[in-house]
């Protein structure tokens, strides 16, 4: 589930937007897509015809019209998977390459909504997180068991317990059923060590295990 993010093409200045509530892309995570407004297929279809990339990014208040308000940073995912099926809907996947801070939407005459992008406060996401060492993997284990209890979910503990932390932190933060602005929060975490120690308070505060008293950064 888990790609590490390597050299590519350069990243698009100016990239398609998808605007989706509760709906999180990170570096080296995989976010599959059924693709059916026809606004959103052009996308598709001119994404496979450029840059192969498209930005996730959330509406400030869960509506994807056009006039709605976005969250300031979003990720880029690059077209790594594409089927069509007989009723003319995309299936896609997205690979997460790096997140960007949208600057401000860009006029065109595409029916989807375009923005420009910088990507120079996310450098850390173009390699190895080194602070993946500074997370407290015991207590991350043990928060997720507890949440998955709590929520009725069961999951293979063998692969959890094998998986690089980095991979097991993007799958978590991807997965799991959390509010669009804890989503966000988790988008928005600076690395590794920050999103997991983001993690675990959603986690503990889900499943009660904190009593409320974990503050979100």
């Amino acid at each position: 589930m888990y790609e590490p993010p390597g050299r590519r093409a350069p990243l698009p200045d100016v990239i398609p937007i998808f605007p989706l509530a509760g709906a999180l892309l990170l570096p080296g995570g995989q976010l599959p897509l059924n693709i059916f407004e026809p606004r959103y297929l052009r996308m598709v279809d001119d994404a496979l015809a450029g840059a192969r990339m498209i930005g996730m990014i959330q509406p400030r208040n869960g509506d994807a019209e056009d006039a709605s308000p976005l969250y300031g940073v979003g990720c880029a995912g690059r077209l790594t998977g594409f089927n069509e099926t007989d009723d003319g809907r995309y299936l896609i996947n997205l690979t997460g390459v790096r997140r960007f801070r949208m600057v401000e939407e860009t006029t065109n005459d595409t029916p989807y909504r375009t923005a420009r992008a910088d990507y120079s406060d996310f450098s850390v996401d173009s390699g190895a997180d080194p602070s993946t060492e500074l997370v407290d993997r015991e207590r991350l284990e043990e928060a997720m068991r507890e949440y998955l209890d709590s929520e009725g979910l069961k999951t293979d503990w063998a692969a959890v317990t094998e998986a690089p932390s980095q991979s097991l932190i993007v799958s978590l933060a991807m997965g799991c059923p959390f509010a669009p602005n804890e989503k966000q929060a988790l988008l928005e975490a600076p690395n590794a060590a920050d999103r997991a120690d983001c993690l675990i308070a959603l986690m503990e505060m889900s499943s009660g295990e904190d009593g409320g008293d974990t503050p979100l950064q």
